[in-house]
C-alpha cells in the first residue's frame, strides 16, 4: 500500500514540514521543507528505501544541542503517526 504523509515539526526545530512517502512500509522517498540543507537532504538519503520500523528504531530520541528533539526524533514520530 502506497501513502503519503505530511507532518509538521514540533518542539523549536529548524524544518517546518516534512512529506514523507511510504510503499509497503518502505520509506520511498523524504522531502524536509526548510532547516538545515545539508542535513535534510542527507537524512532523506539515508533513510530511503529503510523499513519504517527500522527508521523510527535508529532516529527516535536524537537530540539537538539543547532542543528535547530534533529533525531526525520528529521523523520519527512521523512515522509513528503512519497509517
Amino acid at each position: 500500500m502506497k501513502h503519503q504523509l505530511i507532518y509538521t515539526p514540533q518542539g523549536g526545530v529548524c524544518s517546518r514540514r516534512m512529506i514523507i512517502d511510504v510503499e509497503d512500509n518502505i520509506i520511498t522517498g523524504l522531502q524536509i521543507e526548510k532547516g538545515c540543507e545539508g542535513n535534510s537532504r542527507g537524512i532523506a538519503a539515508l533513510v530511503k528505501g529503510m523499513r519504517v520500523d527500522e527508521a523510527i528504531s535508529r532516529l527516535e530520541g536524537i537530540t539537538c544541542g539543547t532542543k528535547a528533539t530534533s529533525c531526525p526524533d520528529q521523523l520519527a514520530k512521523a512515522l509513528k503517526e503512519a497509517p
